[in-house]
């Protein structure tokens, strides 16, 4: 099966490290032209190295999310697909419910779903007009479940994602968009991944090894090509749906 996206446009956002670089560079290498976005522009150059349009913005501005898209669009006539991969914990750790402030509440729905919630406003025109399109949320088996993190807000923002999916879902397929998303189990793909490992200690690594069917931590490769899968023309008639990529739980 030879999946390629030669003529087409992807945004990616979240893409100056871990996942959300695989993603670019995996979209890069089937012959798409990438749109990167990512907070930090020094790590973006690193994703890039010259083989795809970057711009660093902050996923809590609205103007410069349309104004990015906007770009791409206005530059290639285009926007095929959307990854919404941003998101995290933005350095919190897990404590006990009455201290969470409603600042820290809201800063990981800002980033892990109000996000996502713009970047679709701002293709969604785009794909309409062309009467196809992809879209790709990047959510977690936090999603799903219960987080590993112990942070309240992050797996509740990852189930509004997960919500999103399937909303958008239903409501685009008429257009000819899908709406879909990669749910990754435990990757090593950025400082706060690992010090989420490092802290679970070496007893706890094996714990968490062995409750994985394929005995092995993910890698950002095995997320990247979950993503072109469900972004490419074989997942035509696959819409609103949640990928676990896991290794089997």
């Amino acid at each position: 099966m030879k999946i390629g996206f030669e003529g087409r446009t992807v945004v990616v956002t979240g893409a100056g490290h871990g996942i959300g670089r695989a993603i670019a560079r995996a979209f890069a290498d089937g012959g798409a032209s990438v749109w990167a976005t990512d907070l930090d522009a020094n790590e973006l150059a690193e994703t890039s190295a010259g083989r795809m349009q970057t711009g660093a913005l902050d996923i809590a501005d609205r103007t410069a999310i349309f104004a990015f898209v906007g770009k791409a669009a206005a530059a290639t006539g285009r926007v095929d697909v959307l990854v919404n991969n941003a998101g995290g914990v933005r350095g919190q750790v897990r404590q006990p419910l009455e201290t969470v402030t409603p600042e820290a509440w809201r800063a990981l729905f800002e980033v892990n779903v109000d996000g996502a919630f713009a970047f679709a406003q701002a293709a969604v025109p785009h794909m309409k007009k062309a009467g196809a399109g992809r879209i790709v949320n990047i959510s977690s088996g936090a999603g799903l479940g219960v987080s590993l993190t112990g942070i309240q807000a992050y797996a509740s923002s990852k189930h509004a994602l997960v919500g999103l999916t399937r909303q958008l879902g239903h409501e685009l397929g008429q257009f000819g968009i899908t709406v879909n998303s990669v749910a990754p189990g435990f990757v090593r793909s950025n400082p706060a991944s690992e010090r989420q490992w490092e802290s679970y200690g070496p007893d706890g690594q094996k714990a968490l090894l062995e409750r994985i069917a394929m005995r092995r931590l993910g890698t950002p490769e095995d997320i990247a090509k979950a993503v072109l899968f469900l972004a490419s023309e074989h997942a035509a008639w696959i819409t609103g749906q949640i990928l676990q990529v896991d290794g089997g739980k």
